[in-house]
């Protein structure tokens, strides 16, 4: 199986990525499976232009960034974890950007498995997080995704997320059973 994992966080010492990794190795050390991380801020991802050029050329984007490269290791994975900070009550700007540009070839999205990582500061009875997740609830239903997990934590100094030995022990046994 083919995992894809999609770092939101222009971070690469913060939270989200320390527990991506954290799932790449795992996933790469226990299972057969395949696990490729892709650093969303680092990449050329233009906003949409609502141009509907994608629906007449056979789903690419017309912008000449690495949409249509990210969009082909999509199609090709079997499950897609999406790793975002909380930022002002959302998923990252970096990460929505691509999650715009899945309306160019929606087809070859559908009947993924999808994972989220949502790491943010403020304590976790606060609405981002379930906002974050009713978000994806919404994609995961028109794409007909099923949701295998979701792992929130609040915890605001980078890194610090690896600390806590009931959330890497947790983190560790999803990735064991994918």
């Amino acid at each position: 199986m083919s995992i894809l994992l999609l770092n939101g966080s222009p971070r690469l010492n913060g939270n989200t990525k320390k527990t991506l990794t954290l799932m790449a190795r795992t996933i790469l050390e226990n299972t057969d499976n395949t696990a490729e991380i892709i650093d969303v801020a680092y990449k050329t991802v233009k906003g949409c232009a609502a141009c509907d050029l994608c629906k007449t050329n056979g789903g690419k984007c017309i912008h000449k960034d690495d949409t249509n490269k990210i969009m082909e290791k999509l199609a090709a994975a079997d499950t897609i974890i999406f790793g975002t900070p909380v930022y002002f009550w959302g998923m990252s700007a970096q990460l929505k950007a691509l999650v715009d540009k899945f309306y160019s070839n929606k087809e070859s999205l559908y009947n993924k498995k999808i994972g989220l990582i949502i790491m943010g500061a403020a304590p976790l009875d606060t609405p981002q997080y379930r906002l974050i997740k009713e978000q994806f609830e919404c994609i995961a239903e028109y794409l007909k995704w099923e949701i295998i997990f979701v792992e929130s934590q609040s915890v605001r100094e980078p890194g610090a997320v690896l600390d806590r030995p009931e959330f890497v022990e947790k983190i560790k046994n999803i990735c064991k059973n994918l």
